[in-house]
């Protein structure tokens, strides 16, 4: 009988701490080493569908506790993504918690995290997104144990962020495409079958990788010159092929080299823009001036290809990779963007892409810890 009723427990509460002791929790791991069930608990981590709760789909609630850190005493934040600093009046943005339909999530919490990852080097891998994420967790960490002694080493694209008490690195590795990007004579070609860069991914406790925005880049703001493909060198072609053809040979590499028993491996889903007003049917707007999200639970623009792409991908590897399906809980939020307040020098631009600190980041690395409070294996 408490076998049954803890196999009932893992389909229907297991995902709501609110409801789960620890004890419950250690015999609930036992349940599943006993029952030799490692690899349909994997795919349960790979799905993020743990205990029957999606806990990427649900909505945004207004929360009189958030924001989870103040930005001004996060002292190495990048000054793109602190909106407050650069005049950025309203604060409702601040105010939002995302709430999973049917079940709910833990409130971050640095110290148990620090205690979970003690002694790990944890690398994001890719874009300015990547960058969005990873300083948000920074700022996270350093706002729970403000006292600790940290260290920020950048080395060309390589950012170190230390936390010395708990032996923790969270490194950002800037790779916008994850495939190779080389200088030749003809001049800069992306590479879709090469990814001689994975060399500097091995040895990690946690890879978080993420590529997708820079795929679209076109005019002067395209950092390559060709598109080698095979053995074909071109000078452009269907940029959502291209991003397939390029996350495919990540996903070979990630299969080939990396070991599930010492690295934890996970993909940062898709992170949207906001630059279409007639996909929330408000023609002609954009994310500026935009204070609130969109209420409900669906985005009224749908969902995009590029992540239907990533899901494909993920699901065909041998290696379990974590989805942080981000997107649509992203999508509600047309509220986050730094619009015009997001100090590029003297250009006042209008970016609908990266995200406020702090703000929708923080959520993504809230679910990120949901997920590994639950990931026994390391």
């Amino acid at each position: 009988m408490l076998s049954l009723s803890l196999k009932m427990k893992m389909r229907t509460e297991f995902y709501d701490f609110c409801f789960l002791s620890s004890y419950s929790i250690v015999i609930f791991i036992s349940f599943l080493q006993q029952s030799n069930a490692k690899m349909n608990y994997d795919s349960y981590l790979s799905n993020s569908k743990l205990g029957g709760c999606d806990i990427f789909q649900g909505s945004w609630v207004y929360d009189e506790t958030y924001p989870l850190y103040d930005t001004s005493k996060c002292r190495f934040i990048e000054s793109e993504f602190d909106c407050q600093k650069n005049g950025r009046s309203d604060k409702m943005y601040l105010k939002y918690r995302w709430v999973p339909s049917g079940c709910a999530l833990p409130r971050f919490d640095g110290p148990k995290l620090l205690e979970k990852i003690k002694g790990k080097k944890i690398m994001f891998v890719g874009d300015s997104l990547s960058l969005n994420q990873w300083q948000s967790l920074t700022c996270m960490l350093h706002a729970s144990l403000p006292q600790s002694n940290y260290t920020i080493d950048r080395k060309g694209s390589l950012s170190t962020f230390t936390l010395h008490e708990f032996d923790v690195s969270l490194i950002l590795s800037r790779n916008a495409f994850l495939v190779d990007l080389v200088e030749e004579k003809i001049g800069t070609v992306l590479k879709l079958d090469s990814i001689e860069n994975g060399k500097d991914w091995k040895g990690y406790d946690m890879l978080i990788f993420n590529t997708w925005h820079w795929w679209l880049h076109k005019g002067t703001n395209q950092p390559w010159k060709f598109i080698e493909d095979g053995k074909t060198i071109r000078k452009d072609m269907d940029r959502l092929i291209a991003f397939k053809k390029g996350l495919s040979t990540w996903s070979k590499w990630v299969d080939t080299n990396i070991n599930p028993n010492n690295t934890t491996v996970f993909f940062q889903g898709i992170s949207p823009t906001h630059y279409r007003g007639d996909e929330w049917n408000e023609t002609k707007s954009t994310c500026m001036g935009q204070t609130r999200p969109i209420s409900g639970k669906t985005y009224p623009g749908g969902s995009l290809e590029e992540a239907m792409a990533v899901k494909q991908i993920l699901a065909k590897m041998k290696v379990a990779v974590t989805l942080l399906d981000i997107t649509t809980l992203s999508q509600l939020r047309k509220d986050g963007h730094p619009s015009s307040f997001g100090n590029y020098g003297t250009v006042k631009g209008n970016d609908c892409s990266h995200w406020c600190l702090a703000g929708v980041p923080d959520t993504w690395n809230q679910l990120l810890y949901a997920i590994l409070l639950q990931n026994h294996h390391h």
